[in-house]
């Protein structure tokens, strides 16, 4: 298989991995306001439980599936036998789980007050089992991902505003938000025949896969408690209210790091590539650089918005969130967090075979938030959980590290730290003083492009690596005679 730029996939898992979220920040405003806070948190609450289901039916697929499939991706018989047998193995974990999330439903009182949206929402289990996306990304098929979940979630998008109109539309919003993200699996299984053989060149093995697969399984369930255990804490202690406030905060970082971790999806299946034919060189540049961009593209979103968080809530969800404004200037660090140990984790650690560790650093980070968030939710609420949160971020970050400290000093070598800083910080300067003169959506479009062009400006100044870069690349893909590159 000819590679693809890792360029245009990672722009196309940018658009992936912000189509999971263009859907809520399409619609979060109006659905805000229709079902307000209660309504919100309901939806929210059961995402988050389903979500712990969802792990244990995917069983590890997803990251496994993608590092194996790629490291044999231009063998379409062995791919095909690969393929197939985590397809079947996927789906029988998924059949067994979604028979358990049923049986839950009917046993557990807090569910069974709202069994109609947990029903409904509960088909993701079986959707996602039967797309392979992880067939698709070993693959590099960004530019298929891309479109094909664009157009479900605007479908999805024109449903929401046309059928949901009153507090009650609750459970339609639950099965929209499904329909957004997973109904593009169906055409995922029909499309599948294209890239491999539909049937077993051998006799199935599917023992061979299940030890590795259940680590994945394990570290997905890891991370999923400590990045869902504040909203379901919050749901069993507090209120479906002060679910909805926290949740709003959460979608807004959600989009953030989205865009931060879009290359680690790209890079997973390369890096596994490289390793494969002992490319090892190229497999801790690519890392060092993925490292650096890191840094420069999280740095500047959190002094934004930190600084702009009550505009930002306010302006999607209403005056009526106001809890949610601490809360998410306390989080917003953990888009760095997140973004450096997707590095660290996934593409490297996972890649190198070490996904034990990994598991190690995400047990520890539920640990803590699990007793942070016991400490702090019956007290602080939403910003309790915004806490354990976050500490549970810098934990699994720093285990990570400890586990690479040999190859440590490749990675952060020439970080350029006091140059994204220095421009962070000049650069909200000038952007500050509009808080005073402008308010609403002119104020933060205004803000947000005037603050990342001077920031961008400011490191091309200083001649930073990644502003270098950058500015290489747009000549590549915009060629102009004016343009110079030092």
């Amino acid at each position: 298989m000819k590679n693809k730029s890792i360029t245009v996939n990672y722009l196309m898992n940018i658009v992936l991995t912000m189509s999971s979220f263009l859907f809520p920040l399409l619609t979060f405003p109006y659905a805000a306001r229709i079902l307000q806070p209660a309504g919100m948190g309901k939806v929210s609450f059961a995402a988050s439980l389903i979500s712990y289901f969802s792990i244990f039916a995917q069983f590890g697929i997803p990251i496994y599936g993608i590092r194996e499939c790629a490291k044999i991706r231009d063998d379409r018989n062995e791919l095909s036998q690969t393929a197939l047998e985590l397809f079947i193995i996927n789906l029988i974990s998924s059949i067994s789980v979604s028979t358990l999330f049923i049986t839950s439903i009917f046993i557990v009182p807090r569910l069974q007050q709202e069994k109609p949206l947990y029903m409904i929402m509960g088909i993701s289990l079986l959707l996602n089992a039967i797309g392979m996306e992880w067939l698709y990304k070993a693959l590099e098929e960004y530019t298929y991902i891309a479109i094909r979940s664009i157009a479900f979630k605007l479908i999805a998008c024109v449903l929401l505003f046309s059928v949901v109109a009153t507090e009650s539309d609750y459970v339609i919003y639950g099965f929209l938000t499904i329909f957004a993200a997973s109904a593009s699996n169906i055409w995922n299984a029909v499309n599948v025949r294209k890239y491999i053989h539909l049937k077993f060149q051998r006799k199935p093995q599917l023992v061979r896969h299940c030890k590795s697969a259940l680590v994945f399984a394990a570290m997905s369930f890891s991370t999923t408690i400590y990045i869902n255990l504040d909203i379901v804490m919050l749901g069993f202690i507090k209120s479906d209210s002060e679910v909805g406030c926290y949740d709003a905060a959460v979608k807004i970082k959600k989009v953030l790091v989205s865009t931060i971790t879009a290359l680690g999806g790209v890079l997973l299946p390369r890096a596994a590539f490289l390793l494969k034919n002992d490319k090892t060189d190229s497999f801790f540049r690519m890392n060092s650089k993925a490292v650096k961009y890191v840094l420069t593209a999280s740095v500047p979103l959190i002094v934004y918005f930190t600084m702009f968080a009550r505009e930002c809530i306010f302006l999607l969800c209403g005056g009526s969130y106001e809890k949610a404004v601490l809360p998410m200037q306390i989080i917003m660090p953990t888009v760095l967090f997140i973004g450096m140990s997707n590095v660290t984790g996934i593409q490297m650690l996972v890649t190198l075979g070490r996904e034990k560790t990994v598991l190690l650093s995400e047990i520890g980070g539920a640990v803590i938030d699990l007793i942070l968030n016991a400490l702090f939710i019956p007290k602080y609420g939403a910003t309790g959980a915004a806490v354990g949160t976050t500490a549970a971020e810098i934990l699994v970050l720093a285990i990570q590290c400890f586990a690479l400290r040999d190859a440590v000093g490749l990675l952060f070598v020439n970080m350029e730290l006091k140059k994204v800083l220095t421009a962070a910080c000049l650069a909200l300067l000038p952007v500050w003083v509009m808080k005073f003169v402008l308010s609403g959506f002119v104020l933060l479009g205004c803000s947000f492009a005037l603050y990342f062009i001077l920031y961008i400006a400011i490191l091309m100044a200083e001649e930073d690596e990644m502003a270098i870069l950058l500015r290489k690349e747009l000549k590549r893909i915009c060629p102009r005679k004016n343009w110079r590159i030092k």
